[in-house]
């Protein structure tokens, strides 16, 4: 798969389908429209090409820029080349880009830039400055410069709209298993090892202190998880805490896991990449160690017990 991030690097071709958006999370909707537009290139003998944006445009253009990412541009990245898209245009969005009307956007960018047979067209789309860029725009313009339109409906879950923002209330609800059902994968983090407190190995459970290698991504709801863990090529079970670990009155919100049967060598400096599978319980103070420990044990049998099949 093809990724360019400037204009310049992008071949001109009329044998384009193309679609637009910022495609966070890549959810079971987003995959719909996806893969007509994967089909609709295949069938024409053209290129699939998708356009998205690094940052997230509300990073940029609303005050405090504080989104929190479903999806980091790396994880959007693998995604799509997963799927079997041909090419992705990543803009960088700026203020400067910000203020493109609707008009000057898509005549610079995809009538004179990447070149259009066919643009696939997500319910909720709108681009350009104030947003203007919608549906009948798209086709007003598709009658002048003669390219098609294809329009994708949304696609429901429980009657209710898969969307990035459902999918970020899920998740900070601690509901991955409902996350994944509209994701169409488990949710994930990725990141590195670094030096924690070592709290944990003192309890009998060491832990991996994992720093996510974006802080704008959206960590579940604080709790305990049982979870799914790549390492060097390998995967193991695991159980995860999300939290500020109340019991030791520390503040600072950390993400620990702890590999079940793993007895390897140190972890620090390497990368995991997690999988949430369900939640276990909620965040909870003890007053005693002991009691963590116990706790710790019946997480153990409730983390084996969800991940027996896996």
């Amino acid at each position: 798969m093809k990724v360019s991030r400037d204009l310049r690097e992008v071949t001109k071709s009329n044998k384009t389908v193309l679609t637009v958006g910022t495609f966070d999370g890549v959810h079971k909707g987003h995959h719909l429209l996806l893969d007509i537009l994967i089909e609709k290139a295949k069938k024409s003998g053209g290129r699939s090409l998708v356009i998205t944006f690094d940052p997230h445009p509300r990073q940029v253009v609303v005050k405090g820029g504080d989104i929190i990412l479903l999806t980091t541009t790396g994880e959007k990245l693998r995604i799509f080349e997963k799927l079997g898209i041909d090419e992705v245009f990543v803009i960088n969005f700026t203020l400067e880009f910000s203020e493109f009307d609707a008009e000057t956007f898509f005549s610079k960018y995809i009538i004179d830039g990447t070149g259009i047979e066919e643009i696939i067209v997500g319910y909720d789309h709108r681009f350009g400055r104030g947003r203007t860029g919608d549906e009948n725009f798209i086709r007003q313009l598709a009658d002048k410069h003669g390219f098609k339109v294809t329009y994708v409906e949304a696609v429901m879950r429980n009657q209710i709209n898969i969307s990035s923002t459902q999918v970020r209330k899920l998740l900070s609800e601690g509901n991955v298993k409902g996350a994944a059902e509209m994701l169409g994968r488990d949710y994930e983090i990725f990141g590195e090892v670094v030096h924690g407190d070592k709290r944990g190995r003192e309890l009998g459970y060491p832990t991996a202190n994992l720093e996510c290698d974006s802080e704008n991504k959206l960590l579940p709801a604080n709790g305990v998880y049982a979870v799914m863990v790549e390492l060097d090529d390998k995967v193991y079970k695991g159980m995860l805490n999300v939290g500020r670990r109340p019991t030791f009155n520390l503040k600072d919100l950390a993400v620990e896991v702890h590999l079940l049967g793993f007895s390897g060598e140190d972890l620090y400096g390497k990368n995991l990449r997690v999988k949430f599978i369900e939640r276990i319980r909620g965040e909870m103070r003890f007053i005693a160690k002991s009691d963590l420990i116990i706790q710790l044990e019946k997480d153990k049998t409730s983390a084996l017990e969800l991940l027996k099949d896996l």
